[in-house]
């Protein structure tokens, strides 16, 4: 491939890209939420890793920080498992009900800022 088919593909793969990871503008930053419960679930795949955590009511997906800023900041994979008790602060979906962007964990008595 010469560069200028190089060039083509990568602007051709910019829109795609940018579907693929989505605004911060679906979330309401005017609503806090402060949820405990058990974790029921735990994935660390970019864009953003995300826990499953079941309250009382019912069983939420918190959308975390990326896996790289996660161990920078002390939450490595394996950190977070399923069973363990935390409490995740952020803001909730606008349009799924059970979603919310986490800006805050704690587990094991640690806080881990996510942004």
């Amino acid at each position: 491939m010469d560069k200028l088919q190089m060039l083509v593909a990568a602007i051709a793969a910019g829109p795609i890209l940018a579907l693929a990871h989505h605004g911060w503008s679906e979330y309401d930053a005017g609503k806090t939420l402060k949820l405990t419960g058990q974790v029921t679930e735990v994935g660390y795949d970019n864009p953003h890793a995300f826990v499953k955590l079941k309250t009382a009511d019912k069983t939420w997906v918190a959308i975390l920080a990326p896996p790289s800023r996660l161990d920078a900041r002390g939450l490595p994979k394996g950190a977070l498992k399923v069973g363990n008790a935390a409490t995740v602060e952020g803001y909730p979906s606008k349009s799924k009900a059970e979603e919310m962007r986490a800006e805050r964990l704690i587990v094991g008595g640690k806080v881990v800022e996510l942004r």
